[in-house]
Parts: C-alpha cells; structure tokens; sequence
C-alpha cells in the first residue's frame, strides 16, 4: 500500500489539513503542458523566464517535459513595501543574462492571483522588443484578478485558500513539497497576531 504523501513529510504534515492537488496529478499536467509547447514551438528556439523563487520547481519539470531545444533565463524582484507589492509596483533585482530581441519568449509563471505583478513584468520585457510573448500560468486564482492576464498554457485554479507545496510557500516554508496543500490556520497564527497577516499565496501576482 502506498504512503499517504503527508506520512511522508511528517515535519510539515501537522500543518497541511488537506492535499488539494497530488502530485501524479501535477506531474500529468506539467507532462501535458510540455507536448503543447513542444508542438507549439516547433522549428523554434523559445526563450523560457521565470520568476526566483517559486518558480524553479515548475520551470525543471516543464523542461523535462519539452522535446524541442528551449533556453532558460529568470529574473528576480523585490518590493519596495507590502503596500508597493500590493499595487504591482517592484524592482528588478535579478535581471535577465541574455537579450529577447526578436526571440520567442514564454513566460513561465507558477501562480497568477491579482496579475498586477505580472503585468508590470510583462510591460517590462514586451519593451525589450520579443518576436513573441506569451505566458505558460500552472496555477491561477480568479476571483482575487485585478488585470486579465491572457495565458497561453494553464494549469489548475486554486480555490480562495492559503496554500503551500509545489514552489508555493509560507516564510519560505513548504515549497518542497511535491503535491498542493490547504494550510492550518495555527501555521500562520504567528503572523496574524503581530497584525501581518499573510496573502492567500501569490500576493499580487
């Protein structure tokens, strides 16, 4: 009988109430999503950026996951204040090594919430004059959308809960985990407390 994925990570299970998406079914998709851009892409040399740090864990499957030849590159941001953050309003503290003029670029995204992060992002490479850009989301929350972020590849809708696993963390806590877990209230009791109560993941992706 196969281990229960939260017997498994037992340091962190007695936060994680339940497993929303397991990781068979995350690997599926990724594996889905990979022959699409691989047909999508053919004859094509895209460039795939991502954003540090959630990101590593999708971006190294999918590339797995992808028969064609892609080059990888990513970026890093930081916000200036968690009101800034909030308005979509951060800085470049990592920027990309390698020029996108005229080149294909998929951006690679592991949550969209409210799309104002991502659509300041976007602005930003779309300046730098791509052949093409197109954003590849593996998760999206819906109801928090501020802006519509069109997505050429997308994976599953998260439902309005604080959740963890899969690149998605808590204080940097959990992105280690292979599957998508609701996390306990008690796990960002601390944070509520101190009246820095924590976004429902995603912040104002």
């Amino acid at each position: 009988m196969r281990e229960h994925p939260l017997d498994i990570y037992e340091e962190q299970a007695g936060d994680i109430s339940r497993v929303l998406i397991t990781e068979a079914e995350i690997q599926s998709r990724v594996r889905e999503i990979g022959q699409a851009i691989s047909r999508d892409y053919a004859g094509r040399r895209p460039v795939l950026v991502g954003v540090l740090k959630g990101v590593l864990f999708f971006m190294a499957d999918l590339l797995c996951a992808i028969t064609i030849a892609p080059e990888v590159d990513f970026i890093a941001v930081s916000s200036y204040s968690q009101d800034s953050r909030d308005r979509g309003f951060v800085r470049l503290v990592k920027d990309l090594e390698m020029p996108i003029e005229g080149r294909h670029v998929l951006f690679v995204e592991d949550i969209i919430d409210t799309g104002l992060t991502l659509n300041y992002l976007l602005r930003t490479l779309r300046a730098r004059g791509p052949a093409s850009l197109e954003v590849c989301v593996l998760f999206t929350k819906n109801r928090h959308r501020l802006i519509d972020i069109p997505s050429r590849y997308q994976g599953f809708e998260l439902p309005d809960r604080f959740v963890v696993g899969y690149g998605l963390d808590h204080r940097e806590s959990y992105r280690n985990l292979p599957f998508v877990g609701e996390l306990k209230p008690h796990a960002f009791q601390a944070n509520s407390e101190s009246g820095n109560m924590p976004h429902k993941n995603g912040g104002s992706k």
